[in-house]
């Protein structure tokens, strides 16, 4: 008695749920009336978290633990977890290793193993293991043999059930083991009936069929299924009710008959008949009820006389009456919530219990056990809800778990560098809370689980989140149709994710290099530009106020009478167009921005947005154009912000719907754009009056530009002489024009030239603010901006010192310091231009690899015979380098004079400038003469941008199209007669939100569907390149084009007040899968990625170059990527049939058969990148 007096001492001091602990120091001392055994060491027959939850128990009992694996379990935690641990199955399939009994018994026998557990699925329901088990004189920890088979068919539990006075649903006496079997139970009971595996539980092999149509098909995957997963597909039916409550009442029982119920769990919430969250007590349960089925749990389980834990399953209709549908002869997953409400350890008394002990000596007694509060239990899985909860595979790259008070973790492999495999079940970690209330512990719930932080697999914490926020799940009853009924909660909220993205992307750059393709090899400067200093207080008011407070009319005037000369910068758009390939990065132009709104509050503006930064921004910087407009704007409110809207065409290289220019003009005005200086290619009035009619409907101030090409000093040129240009200025009056602009693309604009068309304007618009856009590609640019103010022009174009001259704009410093005392007096400071030019000195450096000071060292009076744009100089130098032809840039020159004449002489503004450009590298690429181009018109591959063009793609060009050679490339092609952009339907934003929506997630913005409308191609490969890769425009320039060095720490800002410390450790060595580790410090813990080797990749393929003597070998006529292929093997084409689509750069170009024939063999597929002469296919 003194010792059964301890354990009662013992029991005060450590409450019920240590009881057990304090049991096994006495009772072998006590006198009992049936054997009882300690166990000394225990197998678990399981994997994952119950194989280290029973492991946890038994250490707490002082028991020796056994775990077996599978060989593709070598890595997992419950091998580390167990004392021991013992290969099973080898050369089995992962699933039959754990299935596989011989093996376990016979590690259990060579090890002195006392008892097995079985945890749940796999062998935990098969009576036969059980049997084998007490065979081999080893306990199974769970019922006998006799029960678990009686309890796993779940045709005689029904049968138990009826003779026990417990209702259940109509089903079968027996198996079935035909479709034929199922068809007979329909006739009787109609639909909807469910598939349930005989031998088994946990959703598996289970369905519900709503017709005939489906009937066969579901039987055929149901009983797949439950042989899979239990070894024995047989099936039975039942008929189906529908939405139903599912409510489970744990039991245990002992050897003596004693049976107890621990009350029950409310597990609703499935998907595919398997639980999700689980919840104990069951919510808003009618007392009544659960007595009822709490007393029909224990009545069944002492008609069998149930020893050990178990689970009886009920469903409940909506009118309140329950049916038995199954026990689960073993622990559940969802043991751990009714654990949290009762204080009693399950797996404890399962051992216990298994020794020999009776409930009443656990002192687990009906009367004595009470429920306190409310516990929840979520699964978190690696399973993607938005995709039909598709398990995920992959390693966890990052892994912190949610913690705190009310919080239980039972995890399986959840641990940084953990590898999922597809093998096995998807459950990453069983989160149970535990509070007052319901309410209570689904904050709690929430809580942990937005703590989580699990990066390299997919995970349904998403998901989870929206239920544990759902007022149905908070307030009333849930059924097993919640979650589908409730399709919002996959309207989820994903995680971010940007620290490990961003750490992927760097790991990305030390091993591959940068993903925007790099012209020449130059050496990025290491240190970042210095910032001048910024005074505190807001910026003074400038001419973006006279704006908001007057409208564009107002503005316009203001400008009109002011006095002295105004300055438009284009440092932040057309200068680094001109000198860096349009490269210059959001991070860069923010940085310098607050300076330039405290100390150039009286610029006219700021050209800073639209042209080609819009689709540079998305393709090679892989930022939003728009966040760029946004963010600008709130750094810089009182300059006006101007951008280049190419009519129509508005920020690309086509045509668009005429409601996609209004819509776009609209959302730009409302990020923060003041200014469209609008302009067409080919001065083509209708393009431009669209234009001018969708910026000023949109509310902007409209500065319609006239494209200037030619000398009008020379009067042997007379396409486009001042009369031309007169004309064209006066339609662009009458169509409202705010502001009238001058926009010399190539820097043709003489001095002399300069003060005939200005003074010429002047005279006949005397009221009109002209502004005057030139590039200094000659050197003279200086000059005749000074020549057109004193003309007469009111704003004149400038860049920063530094981002000024050659194919850039002529010299701020130099304006400033000419006019200063003089009537144009800009009324800057110079030496605050001094200070912005030191700024950009240094930035300037950092994008050395695109500057094009690389081959051009000065500016050249050439451009007076090539016409060259600025811009498109620079880009195409850069594209030239990219092809493998910039030891032929000299030739691309002169090939652009004759391209031009072979067009007919065209105003070379974006796109025309584009079309003029791809054909004189298609011509030296192959080298032809304009005479060759015109001969041979009919059988070559020509650019699609020149196809187009002369289709009319983009308008009609003064003078018409050259002819025969429009005729010859054409040939049956379709041909646009006027406006090209009229002809289209309207674009269906709506329909274009949605696909977006379905494609990228519920955070598309109205932004986003824009940059979609203008270059879906573009912006699909922008958010996908983010998906991967997170913001990268977070990370300075010289991280975001090189990557960090070895042993480098850095600071990386999300957002004010997150802030990355980061510090590059190594590069690791090749793997078999071509991967190479790259370890971090990331806020002073170990990260690593895994990169892919795209290089040591790549030397494993070698693509066959196509042989010039061999008829029919078609090869590449440039390097670039496939990005269609429109042809088959086997399938007949003719001579000049498209074969595919090659794009290098922004120039596409459509592949055609040389000669018709058969398609013999292909050697491209989309996506490839070939280099020229690559073999593309053969014809025979």
């Amino acid at each position: 008695m003194l010792h059964l007096l301890l354990a009662k001492r013992r029991l005060s001091h450590y409450g019920l749920w240590n009881f057990a602990v304090a049991w096994r120091s006495v009772v072998t001392k006590a006198t009992i009336p049936f054997e009882h055994k300690p166990f000394k060491k225990v197998l678990v027959a399981n994997r994952g978290e119950i194989a280290t939850r029973v492991f946890r128990a038994c250490t707490e009992l002082g028991i020796r633990t056994v775990a077996v694996y599978s060989e593709q379990d070598i890595g997992q935690i419950h091998r580390q977890k167990a004392d021991e641990a013992y290969l099973i199955g080898r050369g089995l399939p992962p699933v039959q290793a754990y299935l596989h009994i011989p093996d376990i018994i016979r590690v259990a026998k060579e090890n002195s193993v006392d008892a097995i557990h079985p945890g749940y699925g796999f062998l935990s329901e098969r009576s036969d293991f059980a049997q084998a088990c007490l065979t081999d004189g080893i306990k199974f920890i769970g019922p006998s043999p006799e029960v678990v088979r009686k309890m796993g068919d779940k045709v005689e539990a029904r049968a138990i059930a009826i003779e026990a006075g417990v209702p259940v649903v109509a089903g079968t006496s027996m198996p079935i083991s035909s479709v034929a079997e199922a068809r007979a139970f329909i006739e009787t009971y109609s639909f909807p009936i469910i598939f349930k595996a005989a031998f088994g539980g946990g959703g598996r092999g289970m369905r519900v069929v709503h017709s005939y149509e489906e009937l066969e098909e579901s039987f055929q995957r149901a009983y797949s299924e439950a042989l899979s997963a239990f070894g024995n597909g047989s099936l039975f039916v039942e008929k189906f009710v529908e939405k139903p409550r599912h409510i489970e009442v744990q039991i245990l029982g002992d050897k003596l008959g004693n049976v107890v119920h621990l009350f029950e769990r409310d597990c609703s919430i499935q998907r595919r008949h398997q639980k999700v969250v689980e919840i104990a007590p069951a919510l808003q349960l009618d007392a009544n009820l659960r007595d009822r089925l709490t007393a029909d749990a224990v009545k069944l389980a002492k008609q069998v006389r149930y020893e050990n834990a178990g689970t009886v399953e009920f469903l409940v209709d909506q009118n309140g009456q329950h049916y038995f549908i199954e026990v689960n002869s073993r622990l559940q997953v969802e043991h751990t919530v009714t654990e949290e409400i009762t204080g009693v350890d399950l797996v404890h008394a399962q051992i216990h219990i298994a020794e020999g002990l009776s409930l009443p000596q656990l002192s687990l007694e009906q009367e004595k056990i009470r429920y306190n509060g409310c516990a929840i239990q979520c699964r978190v899985t690696t399973e993607d809800p938005s995709r039909g909860f598709q398990p995920d595979t992959g390693r966890i790259e990052v892994f912190r778990s949610g913690e705190g008070m009310g919080i239980r973790l039972d995890s399986a492999s959840a641990f940084q560098g953990a590898v999922i495999s597809p093998h096995y079940d998807s459950l990453l970690v069983k989160v149970i809370a535990h509070a007052t209330n319901q309410q209570v512990a689904a904050r709690k719930m929430g809580r942990a689980l937005a703590e989580f932080r699990i990066r390299g697999v997919k995970t349904n914490i998403p998901f989870l989140q929206n239920v544990l926020d759902n007022s149905q799940f908070l307030n009333g009853t849930v059924d097993t149709q919640f979650i589908d009924e409730n399709p919002d909660l996959f309207n989820m909220k994903l995680s971010q994710n940007r620290a490990q993205k961003l750490l992927l992307y760097l790991g990305h750059v030390m091993v591959n290099g940068t993903p925007t393709p790099l012209p020449i090899k130059a050496k990025i400067s290491a240190l970042d530009p210095i910032i001048p200093d910024i005074p505190l207080g807001e910026p003074p008011s400038g001419f973006r106020d006279v704006l908001l407070q007057s409208g564009p009319e107002g503005f316009a005037k203001a400008v009109r009478e002011h006095p002295g000369l105004l300055l438009m910068d284009t440092t932040f758009r057309d200068a680094h167009q001109s000198l860096l390939a349009t490269r210059v990065r959001t991070h860069d132009l923010k940085a310098i921005s607050p300076f330039l709104s405290h100390h150039f509050s009286n610029l006219f503006g700021l050209e800073n947005w639209g042209g080609a930064t819009f689709d540079v921004a998305m393709r090679f910087l892989y930022e939003c154009p728009w966040r760029r407009l946004q963010e600008l704007r709130a750094l810089i409110p009182n300059i006006p912000f101007m951008m280049l809207l190419r009519g129509a065409n508005a920020v690309g290289y086509t045509n668009y719907p005429d409601n996609a220019v209004f819509r776009f003009c609209e959302m730009a005005k409302e990020n923060g754009m003041d200014i469209f200086r609008v302009f067409d290619s080919l001065n083509y009035l209708p393009n431009m009056t669209l234009g001018m009619e969708a910026a000023g409907q949109a509310g902007g101030v409209v500065e319609a530009s006239i494209s200037y090409t030619g000398d009008i000093t020379d009067t042997s040129r007379t396409k486009y002489n001042l009369q031309y240009y007169i004309e064209l200025a006066d339609d662009l009056v009458h169509a409202g024009t705010h502001i009238l602009g001058i926009k010399d693309m190539a820097g043709l604009l003489k001095p002399a030239a300069a003060r005939i068309l200005v003074d010429a304007l002047r005279q006949r618009f005397p009221h009109l603010p002209i502004h005057v856009h030139s590039h200094d590609t000659a050197g003279a640019g200086v000059a005749s901006m000074l020549a057109a103010a004193e003309a007469g022009a009111d704003i004149v174009d400038v860049a920063v010192d530094p981002m000024s001259g050659m194919t850039s704009q002529p010299s701020m410093g130099a304006l400033v310091a000419c006019t200063k005392r003089t009537h144009l007096d800009t009324g800057l400071d110079l030496h605050k231009v001094f200070e912005y030019a030191d700024y950009w000195e240094a930035a300037r450096q950092l994008y050395a690899p695109f500057d094009c000071t690389a081959t051009m060292k000065s500016g050249n009076a050439d451009v007076y015979e090539n016409e060259i744009p600025g811009g498109q100089y620079t880009n195409l130098h850069f594209q030239a380098h990219s092809m493998g032809l910039g030891h032929k840039f000299k030739a691309v020159k002169k090939a652009y004079i004759e391209a031009n004449k072979l067009l007919g002489d065209l105003i070379k503004v974006t796109p025309s400038s584009k079309i003029v450009g791809d054909l004189a590298q298609f011509m030296v690429q192959n080298d032809l003469t304009k005479e060759e181009v015109e001969e041979r018109a009919e059988e070559l591959s020509f650019p699609s941008s020149v196809v187009e063009f002369f289709q009319g793609a983009i308008g009609i060009p003064y003078g018409g199209y050259p002819e025969p050679l429009r005729s010859k490339i054409l040939k049956d092609l379709p041909r646009i007669e006027g406006r090209p952009g009229a002809s289209l339907p309207l674009l269906d934003f709506t329909k274009l939100e949605q696909d977006l929506k379905a494609e990228h997630g519920e955070d598309v913005t109205p932004e986003d569907v824009m940059s979609a409308a203008m270059y879906p191609k573009v912006f699909n490969e922008m958010k996908e390149f983010t998906m991967q890769f997170g913001p990268v425009e977070c990370l300075n320039t010289r991280l975001f084009l090189e990557g960090p060095k070895i042993a480098e720490a850095f600071e990386v800002e999300l957002e004010r007040g997150k802030t990355l410390h980061i510090k590059a450790l190594a590069l690791g060595d090749l793997n078999k899968n071509g991967q190479r580790e790259v370890f971090f410090e990331l806020n002073g813990q170990l990260r690593s990625v895994l990169v892919k080797d795209l290089t040591a990749i790549k030397e494993l393929h070698f693509h066959p170059k196509a042989q010039k003597d061999i008829l029919g070998q078609v090869g590449a006529p440039m390097p670039g990527n496939i990005i269609e292929v429109k042809v088959k093997e086997g399938e007949q084409v003719e001579r000049g049939q498209p074969l595919c689509i090659l794009s290098a750069m922004k120039m596409e170009t459509i592949v055609n058969a040389p000669m018709s024939g058969m398609i013999r063999k292909l050697h491209i597929s989309q996506g490839l990148h070939l280099e020229g002469d690559d073999l593309i296919l053969e014809i025979e």
